[in-house]
């Protein structure tokens, strides 16, 4: 390998805030002259960097299994050097050190200036705001804060990323503008709490005053909001969804449970009364609006009565979108530390199946109803016999897709108007009528 490395390949595990780190750092490699690859399993490099995920269990498996992998092909002569960072090395660095020596350095989540220090490349700031886009170039993630200032019982993410803190509004627009400058249509806003935004900085959450300035940039043409959380939310971003056509009608907004009694546990600062009425307000104020939630199942001292609670509240709710993990037992964590974990692997499991049946039903019910209606899409990619989009309720990656059959020529990342023609619980199927102007 070449003393002086000249490209890298960035390996990208766990969640979208991830992604926009990984994007950030490629913006300094890239200043550096250094050329950039994301998840290249093909070529050998002279550096890779891991960033990893260290949420839950399996997200600490798969990101150990993936420096393992490039552990054995650094040992094989097949990549340069490997260096790990994000959410894993930040939490066990010390551990991971010491069982995995092969790699050259450990890093925080986003330790910019000790990954350059590392690399001998010259770090500045500014070089993160020119960040590559990793994803298809018509959609970008906008990361609006860091950390969290929320106290759920089941969760480290504060312990990893400290509290929360708002990105100044003036340098969220500038990095939406850059964005939009290099082709992006599509801004999807995340943090770990969106709702937060702006609190920390100006004593009142100021969501909806951003999301107005980002839909007055010129090319961006649908923003999305990932990560809402259900307490204190901000109920003046409802009449910027309803009344912005830039805004898409949807919102993700994990609830994790809705009985009282696992909700307290889980330190959520919410009941069901309050989440039920707060989705109510959110359809009533932007009607057709879409719902994602994700829901958390296995909890210490759950109960299957709470559960069939759960599955009832699924059942009434018919959230549009729904997806479901099963409790993590996580050290430093107040339920790791104050609770046992008293629901077995295999149980948990089963309700997390039991819940994805429910919502399989819904979902199915749901799409059939768009059959023979018409919508605005955007083309994400082209496959052999078909290309795949999305309308404005579905995210990229977790929601269902637009399939549209070939014969037909359709350029990724433009808009059309297609007419579904059938629906599973899973996809739409559809047929262009025109090319939006």
């Amino acid at each position: 390998m070449k003393a002086n490395p000249s490209t890298v390949n960035i390996v990208t595990m766990g969640c979208s805030k991830n992604t926009v780190d990984s994007e950030k750092l490629s913006g300094i490699l890239a200043a550096n002259n250094w050329k950039v690859f994301f998840d290249d399993e093909n070529s050998s490099h002279n550096a890779v960097i891991i960033n990893t995920c260290g949420f839950i269990n399996d997200a600490k498996r798969e990101s150990i299994d993936m420096i393992l992998k490039f552990a054995e092909e650094k040992k094989r002569g097949k990549t340069g050097k490997l260096y790990v960072m994000g959410c894993l090395s930040q939490r066990y660095g010390k551990e991971l050190k010491s069982e995995i020596p092969e790699v050259e350095g450990y890093f925080g989540v986003t330790d910019w200036e000790g990954i350059a220090s590392a690399l001998g490349i010259k770090y500045k700031k500014e070089y993160t705001e020119e960040r590559i886009v990793s994803t298809p170039s018509h959609y970008a993630y906008l990361k609006i804060s860091e950390g969290c200032s929320r106290t759920c019982s089941f969760c480290i993410i504060p312990e990893i990323r400290g509290r929360h803190v708002s990105a100044p509004m003036d340098e969220l627009v500038q990095e939406a503008q850059l964005l939009a400058d290099k082709g992006v249509k599509e801004l999807i806003l995340i943090a770990q709490d969106l709702t937060y935004y702006g609190v920390d900085l100006h004593k009142k959450p100021l969501l909806a005053n951003l999301v107005q300035k980002i839909s007055e940039i010129q090319g961006i043409e649908w923003i999305r909001l990932h990560y809402a959380f259900p307490s204190l939310f901000p109920s003046n971003i409802l009449e910027v969804m309803r009344e912005n056509p830039s805004v898409c009608r949807y919102i993700d907004m994990p609830l994790q449970h809705c009985s009282d009694g696992v909700l307290k546990k889980m330190r959520r600062g919410t009941g069901q009364a309050n989440i039920t009425s707060l989705i109510n307000k959110i359809r009533k104020e932007v009607p057709g609006v879409a719902v994602r939630t994700t829901l958390l199942v296995g909890h210490p001292g759950e109960s299957e009565k709470e559960f069939e609670q759960l599955k009832q509240f699924v059942r009434d709710m018919k959230f549009d979108r729904l997806g479901v993990f099963t409790y993590s037992h996580e050290e430093n964590t107040l339920s790791g530390e104050n609770y046992p974990d008293t629901v077995p692997p295999e149980e948990k499991e089963r309700r997390a199946n039991e819940i994805m049946s429910i919502q399989q039903q819904i979902s199915q019910s749901l799409n059939a109803q768009k059959t023979g209606k018409t919508f605005r899409v955007i083309i994400d990619r082209e496959e052999s016999d078909h290309y795949a989009g999305r309308t404005e309720f579905d995210s990229p990656e977790v929601d269902p897709e637009v399939i549209i059959k070939k014969p037909g020529k359709l350029v990724p990342g433009n808009f059309y108007y297609v007419k579904i023609d059938s629906a599973s619980e899973f996809d739409l199927y559809g047929s262009v009528i025109n090319e939006d102007l």
